[in-house]
């Protein structure tokens, strides 16, 4: 064994997995809470809404229900910390981390053109938070499908 590979402290995928997705949630929810990402939600809302709707009506007539954005916050923010957790090399985590948050940036647009209001900062937020504390993480523990990597 190289000294290069006695440096890290081996990692845990699941465990790990569950724990950072755990923040991540409990970040989105606490900032929910204090209605932080509501204030994000109407800022691109608003830039939506010129971008869209280009008369100025502004008003999104549909809401995405509650139950559904957290659930799909929930699944998005566990999934990603196993998903990254799960692929070998710092690049690959980091190119998965990188396509999430694009995926999520461009629910927006999507949403608003079906005529529902973008509610995309808690998906935001704890995907953002969730693929930076497993770029943490992995950096000072080797992953089990590290193994093979030089």
């Amino acid at each position: 064994m190289s000294s290069n590979h006695l440096r890290y402290l081996p990692g845990q995928v699941l465990v790990t997995a569950a724990f950072i997705g755990s923040l991540a949630l409990v970040l989105a929810v606490g900032l929910a809470v204090l209605g932080l990402t509501d204030k994000l939600d109407l800022a691109v809302a608003g830039l939506l809404s010129r971008t869209i709707q280009p008369e100025g009506t502004g008003a999104f007539p549909k809401v995405l229900p509650a139950w559904a954005l957290w659930l799909a916050t929930a699944l998005l923010t566990y999934a990603l910390a196993f998903a990254m957790l799960g692929v070998p090399g710092r690049w690959r985590r980091l190119v998965l981390w990188l396509t999430t948050l694009s995926i999520v940036m461009a629910w927006g647009p999507v949403l608003g053109l079906a005529a529902h209001a973008p509610q995309i900062a808690a998906p935001l937020i704890a995907a953002l938070w969730s693929g930076t504390c497993v770029l943490v993480y992995t950096h000072s523990h080797r992953m089990p499908c590290d193994e093979n990597e030089p």
